[in-house]
């Protein structure tokens, strides 16, 4: 019998081996979580304290900011950190939470996104039946039915995927701990067990892309038929970069996941994968801040210092 080493640690991919580049790379990074992370607290924080911003559309953008916060938070600062010290390894239970993390945060985006559309469709669309059918009641039943079910779904390809046995090489083809890459290091004979379910997550994830564009399509067609030219630029300049982000993050997600391992990974994976894990959660702030007029005011009173005497008058005049 040949002698293995049982793998405890994995050692990630890094972006350079050069080292003045790697403190380069540290930067970057850190420059972007730091924008991501304002940028998603200062939504969840607005529209928790902004009684103005208590309507659906609100509540499903903060739950969105908090998926985008967990999801970039599980990847860049280990990342940051390892170029920092020159040291690429991640602990075993340390890849099991990034990939536990990382699947939850990204599955359950998706289906609030669509749920998003299809709030916008009631509203454009349907707008006298809104009230009745994007209730509380409704809202939150949708939304804990989004985490529950992709949090069970990650967990079992979570404990699907570290099942196998992993010795020998230990090396991560990525700059986090991701399915694909761990697949590959795999020396289970038997990978259907894991492949099968990650073809029906893609599956699904495609009818939640056909959903949403089924939703704007909707939208843009009854906004078309309005008379307002106003209306339609609002709506067009809205909904464009929010499918172009969805999209970009798609397509990428689903190109890592569905293309033929490769034996040595090259930097393109690595700037593939940034485009469904770092670029969405930055990005997203600033395209629903910057374009939401509501969203605009109730910042700029709360970053003046006036928002929480006035908020706090204008509920209590309302409750009145």
């Amino acid at each position: 019998m040949a002698n293995v080493t049982i793998v405890t640690a994995f050692l990630l991919l890094g972006f350079s081996e050069v080292q003045e580049l790697q403190l380069v790379h540290a930067m970057l990074f850190l420059l972007v979580y730091l924008a991501a992370l304002v940028g998603n607290l200062l939504i969840v924080t607005i529209t928790n304290l902004g009684w103005r911003l208590h309507t659906p559309m609100y509540f499903f953008l903060r739950h969105l900011s908090v998926l985008d916060l967990c999801l970039i938070s599980i990847t860049v600062p280990k990342s940051i950190h390892n170029s920092l010290i020159n040291n690429r390894s991640i602990s075993f239970l340390g890849c099991v939470l990034q990939v536990f993390f990382a699947l939850s945060s990204v599955f359950t985006e998706l289906v609030i996104l669509t749920v998003m559309s299809y709030n916008r469709y009631v509203a454009i669309s349907h707008p006298l039946h809104y009230e009745v059918v994007m209730n509380r009641g409704a809202c939150v039943k949708m939304t804990t039915a989004s985490w529950l079910s992709w949090v069970l779904s990650a967990e079992l390809h979570t404990a699907s995927t570290f099942s196998f046995s992993f010795f020998g090489s230990n090396v991560v083809g990525q700059f986090f701990c991701d399915i694909p890459q761990l697949l590959t290091i795999s020396c289970s004979p038997d990978l259907l067990s894991e492949v099968v379910p990650i073809c029906v997550n893609v599956a699904f994830d495609f009818c939640c892309f056909i959903g949403i564009i089924v939703s704007y399509i909707h939208i843009m067609a009854t906004v078309l038929r309005m008379p307002a030219t106003e209306g339609w630029n609002k709506t067009f300049s809205t909904c464009l970069p929010h499918l172009i982000i969805i999209t970009i993050s798609l397509s990428t997600g689903f190109f890592a996941y569905l293309k033929a391992p490769l034996d040595s990974p090259s930097v393109m994976d690595l700037l593939l994968s940034m485009f469904y894990t770092v670029v969405p959660p930055t990005l997203k702030p600033l395209i629903y801040s910057l374009r939401n007029r509501d969203l605009k005011v109730t910042m700029g009173k709360f970053l003046k210092g006036k928002f929480c005497t006035r908020e706090k008058s204008l509920h209590i005049s309302h409750l009145a």
